[in-house]
């Protein structure tokens, strides 16, 4: 497999590597189903393809990597899980601070961090504070977050800037807009990778994603790795991006 990926990797365009990739790490629940064991078990085995992600990542010189780690929707999951995931974020966190100042990679997160434990909410915070002067590439990861929360939040901070004279009405654009989203002054994603066979984008990033290239694996998160990052960015190099114009207009 690792000459297998050493073959993949070097069949790269170093000049045509996204700077913005963003994934929606999905599949742990089936990936414990499939061992009889419990959904916590997928999460805590997700750990690795987390870690591999970041890594490859770092080493092709993307700019950012977004990682969709806990949606809204998610606080409706069952408490226990809950509870181990937040617990498991915690532990992460704690132990990959070390290789994000080692690899000179810097954490953010969007969402709603507020809403999560105090003690979640406090390591996360720690990190960041950590990691903050890190130059290298940017891990965003989203916590309690969805794109119609986010878009939400846009609308209503808008609306308030305009009340109090701030801005006016005629000055809201695309690029205003764009800079009340969590990810104001970050490029959009050039691509989304999705795992778990699953076809769709479940309410992320919705507005960043107007031009992003899609790509679904079957592969399920616990088991995804260096390989399959490089598989979905190969497809994204093979892929013509128009931008709404025709493919004549584009070429040089």
């Amino acid at each position: 497999m690792k000459g297998q990926n050493r073959v993949m990797k070097a069949s790269l365009d170093k000049n045509n590597i996204p700077k913005h990739i963003a994934i929606i790490m999905d599949g742990n629940g089936r990936w414990a189903q499939k061992k009889g064991a419990m959904r916590v078990f997928g999460h805590r085995n997700a750990i690795t393809a987390v870690r591999e992600s970041i890594e490859g990542c770092s080493e092709l010189g993307v700019d950012f990597l977004t990682l969709y780690a806990f949606s809204t929707e998610n606080w409706s999951r069952p408490k226990d899980e809950i509870e181990a995931l937040m617990e498991l974020l915690v532990q992460t966190m704690s132990e990959e601070t070390p290789t994000m100042m080692k690899n000179n990679i810097r954490l953010i997160t969007i969402g709603d961090v507020d809403s999560l434990p105090e003690k979640c909410h406090q390591n996360l915070k720690e990190t960041m504070r950590t990691t903050a002067a890190n130059t290298g590439m940017t891990l965003i990861v989203a916590l309690s977050y969805s794109g119609r929360w986010e878009i939400q939040q846009a609308v209503k901070a808008i609306v308030n800037k305009v009340v109090n004279k701030e801005l006016e009405i005629d000055a809201i654009d695309q690029s205003e807009i764009g800079r009340h989203m969590n990810t104001g002054g970050i490029p959009d994603p050039e691509l989304l990778i999705r795992t778990s066979g699953e076809l769709r984008i479940s309410n992320f990033l919705l507005w960043q994603m107007a031009y992003t290239e899609l790509y679904f694996t079957e592969v399920l998160w616990p088991d995804f790795r260096k390989e399959h990052l490089h598989e979905a960015i190969i497809a994204y190099q093979n892929r013509e991006r128009r931008f709404g114009k025709t493919g004549e207009q584009i070429k040089p």
